[in-house]
């Protein structure tokens, strides 16, 4: 259930370089034409071309709506599939990609409305059944929801993304023990099911089961450039004593993504709370604030890492510079008043910018 901008490509311009041009001082020969050279450009004209030779043909704007998505020109997609379904109003798998682009662009309505039709249409369908599932689910419709996954369940007994929908149901009305038990099937059905490896790994977390780092380096084997994978097993790690090997994983999302602040916030809470080193927590905590000069809980933990060091005017200017960007930061406040009982001078007007 998850819900995530680009222009189009043009054809390219060639220039002819300058240097080219002088060469020789001879006049150089005229250019032969260019001809076109980027393959998305170059399917989209073909696609084109065979609409304009079979306008009725709904499987061409199928494929003309597969290239738009390409390049998230979404609402020009879904007019080319809303096209097909008009022309094809009982291909099950056109109202299913149609639904899916609508719930993508959070029109809810029309995606189960098409889903809906989608099953009418084709009542063995388990995705369509599903999708309705999952959209009756994100609007807290559990009871419904679950009737429509044993539905879809009842039709294929393998279908493992119903055994994450129980799951998800589960757990979104408390009941941790049988949703642990409906994402365990989901990845007998799919072990490649990464999204259930997720979810075994948080509620397995949760209670603190050591199973939760296998699941969070299964979810990494999936997708090996998934922050979100990475970060969780860090998380784990760090609330179970393994700071080495936490530190190990914010190290990796640095490097997959560098432009991640939480991951240097989290190797400087490591640092800072877990390892004692507060001039190296100093060091990360600064990179975050690099990152996301908005990070407030940064500069308040670049504070304590610079009062815990001696550098109690530093200090100060970080709890004030939190301050500034949230008047409610009670820490940050707390630690105002500490320097301030130490002899610091504190500007309060600083305080309030």
């Amino acid at each position: 259930m998850q819900v995530s901008i680009k222009l189009l490509r043009g054809t390219p311009i060639f220039v002819l370089p300058l240097w080219a041009a002088m060469s020789c001082g001879e006049p150089p020969a005229p250019a032969a034409p260019v001809a076109a050279t980027d393959p998305f450009q170059a399917s989209m004209d073909s696609i084109n071309a065979r609409i304009v030779q079979e306008p009725a043909k709904a499987a061409h704007y199928q494929a003309r709506a597969h290239f738009l998505l390409q390049v998230d020109s979404l609402a020009a997609a879904q007019r080319d599939l809303e096209r097909a379904v008009k022309l094809d109003s009982t291909n099950v798998l056109y109202r299913l990609e149609l639904g899916d682009l609508c719930y993508r662009t959070v029109q809810v309505d029309k995606a189960l409305s098409q889903f809906e039709q989608a099953a009418r249409i084709d009542p063995s369908s388990t995705p369509a059944i599903l999708k309705q599932a999952e959209i009756q689910l994100v609007l807290r419709k559990y009871n419904e929801s679950m009737n429509l996954v044993n539905d879809a369940l009842r039709k294929d007994q393998h279908a493992a993304h119903g055994y994450f929908l129980k799951g998800w149901i589960y757990m979104e009305t408390g009941d941790t023990a049988l949703a642990l038990s409906s994402f365990r099937t989901a990845v007998e059905q799919d072990p490649a099911d990464y999204s259930a490896y997720i979810m075994l790994g948080k509620i397995s977390a949760a209670r603190r089961d050591p199973l939760a780092e296998q699941y969070y380096a299964t979810a990494i084997a999936l997708r090996p450039r998934s922050v979100e994978a990475w970060y969780n097993k860090g998380i784990f790690l760090q609330e179970n004593g393994k700071d080495s090997a936490a530190l190990a994983c914010y190290d990796t999302i640095k490097v997959i993504a560098p432009d991640n602040a939480l991951a240097w916030f989290n190797s400087g809470w490591v640092r800072l709370e877990h390892l004692h080193d507060p001039s190296t927590a100093e060091h990360d905590f600064s990179e975050a604030i690099k990152l996301e000069p908005g990070y407030t809980n940064a500069w308040y933990n670049r504070g304590l890492a610079r009062e815990r060091s001696g550098q109690l005017d530093s200090a100060a200017a970080d709890y004030s510079k939190a301050i500034g960007q949230d008047p409610g930061h009670d820490l940050a406040a707390r630690g105002l008043d500490r320097l301030q009982s130490k002899g610091v001078r504190i500007d309060l007007g600083k305080t309030r910018r």
